[in-house]
């Protein structure tokens, strides 16, 4: 099995390669606890099923927040920015991450046509969270218990048998896909607009940044913005920011990079102070507290 933190502090726009070019698929385990409760807002080219194992969170998926606890399944299709957080609690979870070039999505075929181009395109929308009282819960937990198996086991031919469950997990979910309407189509234009301005803060956090940029990377006034990005993301922008570069001076820590003011001022932080009281904030540990324990307990 692969078991793994995952770091737990993707890019917005999430590059990495899950599984091999030729088998892009890859199972991870997420741990949320005290010091990680959230995994940010992201997103990337392959889909996401995640059984949830223990604890409870919640998930945004395109926009739309629901808890989740144990037992729950969650679906992330391809492109779609989703985020979890705990709110303090505790929550691991096991995930398959697949692209859909696994299952052939770039042939011609009537599966492609019919099915995989649209969910990719976010013109078919399945269900995000699948509960136990859902009608596909019970075939879909007893696949990704046999997805567990094969994987675990990777006896001969295993990755015929992982591409043919992938494709039966996809067969359960259509009869309960919700197909393009004018909801969705705005909601998806929404989280694009969100996804231009977390991209922008990603790749300038280091920098001094005004709202009005911010603003202005998905063509908003900054007015508007401040409402827009408050509405979905539930803080505002300037709350989101300090957020993100926290998190980057966590992710250099537990790196093993103990320079606090390189990792404050490379983070976004001009303030030392600031930053001290922030990250302990946040973290409920010091900057120095906070790499003793990355020593003493090194992020897997």
């Amino acid at each position: 099995m692969i078991s793994t933190d995952r770091g737990l502090l993707p890019q917005q726009k999430e590059n990495a390669r899950h599984g091999e070019a030729g088998f892009p698929i890859e199972r991870y385990h997420t741990r949320l606890h005290a010091t990680y409760q959230d995994v940010p807002p992201h997103w990337h080219e392959e889909a996401e099923l995640t059984l949830i194992t223990r604890g409870a969170s919640r998930y945004t998926v395109q926009l739309r927040s629901e808890a989740v606890q144990e037992g729950d399944i969650v679906f992330v299709p391809p492109q779609v920015l989703h985020a979890v957080t705990t709110g303090g609690g505790e929550m691991e979870s096991d995930t398959f991450v697949f692209h859909m070039d696994l299952l052939g999505g770039r042939n011609a075929d009537i599966c492609t046509l019919r099915y995989l181009a649209p969910l990719s395109a976010q013109k078919l929308t399945p269900p995000a969270v699948i509960r136990q009282d859902h009608p596909l819960y019970d075939p879909l937990l007893r696949l990704i218990r046999e997805m567990n198996r094969t994987w675990e086991q990777q006896e001969v031919g295993y990755e015929l048998l992982m591409k043919a469950h992938l494709l039966t997990a996809l067969a359960l979910l259509m009869p309960h896909c919700t197909k393009d309407s004018a909801e969705l189509a705005l909601r998806a234009e929404h989280a694009e607009k969100i996804k231009a301005a977390l991209d922008f803060m990603e790749r300038n956090y280091a920098e001094e940044i005004a709202i009005a940029d911010v603003a202005a990377a998905c063509y908003f006034s900054q007015y508007h913005f401040m409402r827009f990005f408050k509405k979905y993301m539930g803080v505002s922008c300037g709350e989101y920011l300090k957020n993100l570069r926290l998190e980057k001076a966590a992710q250099a820590f537990t790196r093993g990079e103990t320079g606090i003011l390189d990792v404050a001022m490379e983070s976004g932080f001009r303030n030392l102070s600031y930053f001290y009281r922030e990250f302990q904030k946040k973290y409920s540990y010091t900057p120095k507290q906070f790499i003793q324990r990355c020593v003493e307990m090194p992020v897997k």
